[in-house]
């Protein structure tokens, strides 16, 4: 009899939860998407695409100063960055394949594609890249002026990505997590291989 109750549970309740997760993501995305004020639609499309070359210049140019400099910490700190990126867009694009979510504006036809994207929604790639590097570099460089304007860009990346119309907020959250989450833990692997050095 439990094992028929805890059934019936998990049978009806968790896909009410994820229907009702659903239309409140749709419902936080139309109210940025529809509501938003398309003059600052070039401005966001700019901050969205300004994400591969900010975290690939700037692990590169790091590692040329470090070269240049003959700096083995600045080159170790570049790799690490460099490092975390790579594992950020390695799990997004393995999430955004298995998982294979329709775009919002495919699915939803009320929702204003201003970016013209094709690839599987979930996870944000942009913002799980912008929020490793944002990570990374805060818990290479501790300081408030580091930290602040890093995650107030990756923040902006993260909010340009629903007010495009090509992410729901759960899509943009996930990136996040996974993006932070990458950099703790090659932060955690760097630290275990600096001791063994």
């Amino acid at each position: 009899m439990k094992n028929i109750i805890l059934y019936l549970f998990f049978q009806f309740s968790i896909p009410l939860i994820f229907i009702s997760g659903q239309n409140l993501d749709i419902q936080i995305l139309r109210d940025i998407n529809l509501n938003r004020n398309t003059a600052l639609d070039p401005a966001f499309r700019f901050i969205s695409n300004s994400v591969a070359p900010i975290v690939i210049a700037v692990p590169l140019t790091m590692y040329g100063f470090g070269l240049y400099k003959k700096d083995t910490v600045l080159k170790r700190e570049a790799i690490y960055i460099g490092a975390t990126i790579l594992t950020s867009v390695l799990i997004s694009n393995v999430l955004k394949y298995s998982f294979n979510r329709t775009r919002p504006f495919d699915m939803y036809p009320d929702i204003d594609d201003a970016m013209g994207v094709h690839s599987p929604s979930f996870p944000s790639g942009h913002t799980s890249q912008s929020f490793s590097f944002a990570t990374s570099l805060s818990l290479t460089y501790p300081k408030w002026y580091v930290i602040v304007p890093s995650y107030l860009w990756a923040g902006t990346v993260a909010f340009s990505r629903m007010d495009l119309g090509v992410h729901y907020p759960s899509d943009v959250l996930i990136g996040a997590l996974v993006g932070s989450g990458s950099a703790f833990l090659c932060h955690i692997l760097n630290q275990k291989l600096k001791k063994r050095w």
